[in-house]
């Protein structure tokens, strides 16, 4: 059983929690009221960060899972931990001003590919192999 990637799932996990916990936060100091997505730049770049990750989601969970169950647990944890390194990145940068985000995109973009060749790698080896 991966259990250093399911330790890594809850860290992405809480991160997405804590981004989320953010956007009500800007909301109430930007004056953004529910159920409006646009209004005060600050409150639209949280918000925005907040979807971008809710976008990624479901493209870094089932890659760091293949990863970990076809290929290594610890090598899908290390990229997972990448991801949310990246992910965390991305949300104070673009936090602060748009052009900043650009960093911590390519970090969690990088590890999804490393995670994506990971599972392909990984998948493949198991079916020559038998």
């Amino acid at each position: 059983m991966p259990k250093y990637t399911a330790i890594v799932t809850i860290l992405a996990v809480l991160l997405y929690f804590f981004v989320v916990s953010r956007v009500p936060v800007a909301r109430r100091k930007f004056n953004v009221k529910l159920p409006a997505t646009a209004g005060h730049p600050d409150f639209e770049r949280v918000f925005r960060s907040h979807m971008n990750m809710l976008e990624w989601m479901p493209i870094f969970l089932p890659l760091l899972w293949l990863t970990a169950f076809y290929l290594n647990d610890l090598a899908a944890a290390a990229a997972g931990v990448i991801w949310i390194i990246g992910r965390a990145m991305y949300f104070i940068g673009y936090a602060e001003a748009v052009e900043k985000r650009a960093p911590g995109f390519l970090v969690q973009a990088i590890a999804c590919v490393l995670l994506l060749i990971g599972a392909i790698s990984g998948v493949v080896m198991r079916f020559v192999s038998g």
